[in-house]
């Protein structure tokens, strides 16, 4: 099983460990395009703050992101487990999990980037500031920019295995599964079913309580040690472990299932 995570705005601090190590990225594939973004994204940050900020999306609060990408290269790296820290990561809590889930974490959990394409959970990275919406000047536009050297590498990520596909939309931008490869992959969406005053059931997707079930649902998979062979049986594994789940097959080989997790009380 192949887990396809976004990352998160809010990162840790790289703290004092040792740089970055571009070779010791998984998907080595992917080193020449990390170290075109890395170089063009390091030279902006520390030729035109202002133009960098413009470029990265970033507010008056935070410009110090920009210096922070001028010290990719020599800041300390950590395992990017660590290094994100939204909704998603802080349900999954990795550092909760005990060693055999960690261990799966680390074969099975791969985050998507705007500056290294995707890493493993493992993967030692230094703190930064680069969405997958990101327009750089020499580049361009990062999901555009990221798909001919993803769609090389993530068929072999991928495997002969489930691939359970968590992206948000921008960072599915970046590759999308085809052929046998699709009919593999199930995506998942994470509806708050309530009953109104008529007793008419309306179903709505919550942004914050979507990202925190979905990294409930990682972390009950790795914890279970559960390895669905392909989507119909993540829907029994799902089923097993008490998610309401609504899946719709694809209409046509070369496709996605389709998952609805339903949830009726938003924590």
């Amino acid at each position: 099983m192949l887990v396809l995570l976004p990352p998160s705005e809010g990162k840790a601090a790289g703290g004092s460990g040792a740089p970055l190590k571009p070779e010791s990225l998984s998907l080595p594939e992917l080193a020449g395009a990390r170290a075109a973004v890395l170089d063009e994204l390091v030279d902006l940050c520390a030729a035109d703050e202002e133009k960098a900020r413009a470029v990265l999306g970033l507010s008056e609060g935070l410009r110090g992101e920009v210096a922070k990408n001028v010290s990719l290269r020599t800041a300390g790296a950590r395992p990017a487990g660590e290094i994100y820290t939204g909704v998603l990561y802080e349900a999954l809590d990795l550092a909760g999990l005990d060693a055999a889930a960690r261990k799966r974490a680390r074969q099975s959990l791969l985050v998507f980037s705007g500056l290294w394409g995707a890493v493993g959970i493992g993967d030692r990275i230094p703190s930064y500031r680069c969405a997958m919406g990101v327009k750089l000047p020499g580049l361009g536009a990062l999901g555009a920019y990221w798909r001919e050297p993803m769609a090389a590498a993530m068929p072999v990520a991928a495997g002969d295995g489930l691939v359970l596909d968590l992206r948000s939309s921008a960072y599915a931008a970046a590759w999308k599964p085809k052929g046998d490869v699709a009919g593999r992959t199930a995506t998942v969406r994470v509806l708050h079913a309530q009953v109104d005053a008529d007793g008419v059931e309306k179903r709505s997707v919550v942004s914050h309580f979507n990202k925190a079930t979905k990294g409930r649902i990682v972390r009950d998979l790795l914890v279970a040690g559960a390895d669905p062979a392909g989507p119909a049986e993540l829907v029994s594994v799902l089923k097993d472990l008490g998610y309401v789940v609504e899946a719709s097959a694809p209409a046509k080989a070369g496709k996605a299932w389709a998952l609805d997790v339903v949830v009726t009380q938003i924590h």
